[in-house]
């Protein structure tokens, strides 16, 4: 009887060291529930490979490689999922924005003027990075009525950032000095000597932003600076093709 005792206390014990110790592919010290010893190589995945899986381009590219993902189920993918996507569309009509113009005047206090382009709340139940990249246009004038260009000679700062729940960190700045010069000074500064042209700029960034459990609120912000004296100027926001990124790690 003694040894029907011992025969299932032994299969118990293998069986406790299997689960601790995890399966190993090539050692025999497994380290983690599933170990491959350098020796066994790269691992290969059929489904991800250029034959089974449309992200995989290897048959137009056979030299490349592409970056693998984990879905919400813990299945490996190349399919990227982002939060946003843009993909060479126009992500902001400017005639739908919140804000879809900053002025600022020649009696501002501080010289800056600052304006809300789009607000997103996003909701996570854990600890999540939040990748943003993005490309803003603006054409920047004097003042809107009648819509007249710059001809002062004097510069002006474009940037535009992300601000988290309304804290004062910018996330994501990206900033353009607009200058128009004019050969006549002092004013009125005739449109025909003016040097300079009009037209889209782009402030373009990308960031990553913490985000811990909870509702949080994201704005694109952008902010319309000359310093003191305050100078007269019109910026009109996502007037060209505009792009948005947004993925949550």
């Amino acid at each position: 009887m003694r040894n029907a005792y011992i025969i299932p206390a032994v299969l118990l014990m293998n069986t406790i060291t299997a689960q601790v110790s995890g399966v190993g592919i090539g050692t025999t010290n497994p380290q983690q529930k599933l170990h491959l010893d350098n020796s066994i190589g790269t691992m290969r995945v059929e489904n991800l490979d250029k034959d089974n899986n449309e992200y995989n381009g290897g048959n137009a590219v056979p030299t490349g490689s592409f970056p693998l993902y984990v879905d919400n189920n813990g299945v490996l993918t190349l399919g990227l999922i982002p939060l946003a996507n843009s993909d060479g569309l126009d992500a902001i009509n400017h005639l739908t924005i919140p804000q879809a113009s900053v002025t600022l005047s020649n009696t501002d206090a501080d010289g800056k003027q600052e304006g809300t382009i789009l607000s997103y709340d996003i909701t996570v139940t854990r600890n999540t990075i939040l990748e943003i990249k993005y490309s803003v246009s603006f054409e920047t004038y004097f003042i809107s009525s009648p819509l007249t260009i710059i001809k002062d000679g004097a510069a002006r700062r474009i940037s535009t950032y992300y601000v988290l729940n309304n804290q004062t960190r910018r996330y994501g700045q990206a900033s353009k000095s607009y200058l128009n010069n004019n050969g006549n000074n002092p004013a009125p500064f005739p449109a025909t000597q003016r040097m300079g042209a009009v037209g889209p700029l782009y402030n373009s960034s990308s960031s990553y932003i913490q985000l811990t459990p909870g509702t949080h609120n994201i704005k694109l912000k952008a902010e319309v600076s000359s310093g003191l004296p305050s100078m007269a100027t019109h910026v009109k926001l996502a007037m060209n093709t505009d792009s948005i990124f947004m993925r949550m790690y």
